[in-house]
């Protein structure tokens, strides 16, 4: 065990480049899935201040060695330095901050963690009665090669088209609330410097399709957050069309590879991105515990 103390915190909006930063450097081709910068890129749609209220930092002796993201207030997405995943103290520590409400960072009730394979942190989560939760499958492309022309028309959306952009995003989820106004607060977020929205159209001239993609840098993995097709255009390969667009941007950007992830009971979505020439990975779970055992064990 090491003497210098570690330290959860949720940093203050200035902070948050230093979060960005060290989720750029973390990002290597063959780790396992992990928070990306695209994330907290995406989740930047509500605000600097939303955001930076959601992360949850842990350092010692002022180092990075974990980030987190409160997606949702019972799901923790959370992520280590390379170096940082057999750290016995660090794994102890973050796993009585997450069993605690107490500590700020998740909610009384059933609560989720999102943390990569192979981190000691989900041993000693699941030490202390955290269970597996329901499958996602990761999938990767390589980008070592072009990627084949999507066949349909694609628009690099900015300004001038993001009432199109965010009108398919409506349109794909059923629960959006994607604006222009969140647009603009994404794109101004550091992440976006990185990144990249694309709009698919129809023959007619219909926006389609939508994909944001992400890049952490050149030559390291990027990733696809979201991607979408309009309700009204499903079944004639937009899906396919855009994601191969999105890898192609990402190419041009550097990237070595296009990430994403789907819950496994998405078969359509999984299917959509192995015909863009993406490899289904090995099946990845979320730890999750129930209301009843969210307690700090010095409070049973």
């Amino acid at each position: 065990m090491r003497g210098v103390t570690i330290e959860l915190a949720t940093p203050e909006v200035d902070g948050l480049d230093a979060a960005v930063g060290a989720l750029r450097e973390w990002q290597q081709a063959g780790a396992p899935r992990q928070l990306h910068p695209g994330d907290l890129g995406w989740f930047w749609r509500f605000g600097a201040e939303t955001t930076a209220a959601r992360v949850r930092t842990w350092r010692r002796d002022g180092q990075v060695l974990a980030v987190g993201l409160v997606d949702e207030p019972d799901l923790l997405r959370v992520t280590l330095a390379p170096e940082a995943y057999d750290d016995e103290e660090l794994a102890r520590r973050m796993t009585e901050d997450l069993g605690d409400p107490a500590r700020g960072v998740l909610v009384e009730g059933d609560v989720y963690v999102e943390a990569p394979e192979g981190a000691l942190l989900r041993e000693t989560l699941s030490e202390a009665g955290w269970r597996l939760d329901d499958p996602w499958t990761p999938l990767c492309r390589d980008l070592a090669e072009p990627v084949e022309d999507p066949g349909v028309r694609i628009e690099v959306a900015g300004p001038r088209l993001v009432a199109d952009r965010t009108a398919v995003q409506r349109a794909a989820f059923n629960r959006s609330t994607f604006t222009e106004e969140r647009w603009h607060a994404m794109a101004a977020g550091p992440a976006y410097a990185d990144a990249r929205c694309l709009v698919a159209y129809d023959e007619r001239g219909d926006p389609v399709a939508t994909i944001t993609v992400w890049s952490a840098g050149p030559g390291r993995p990027g990733l696809v957050e979201p991607m979408g097709v309009h309700r009204d255009h499903r079944g004639r390969g937009h899906g396919r069309a855009i994601t191969l667009a999105g890898a192609a941007a990402l190419r041009e950007m550097g990237a070595s590879s296009a990430l994403v992830a789907t819950p496994s009971s998405n078969v359509g979505g999984v299917a959509t991105y192995v015909a863009a020439g993406f490899e289904a990975l090995p099946e990845v779970r979320d730890l999750s515990r129930a209301a009843a055992k969210n307690q700090a064990p010095d409070t049973q």
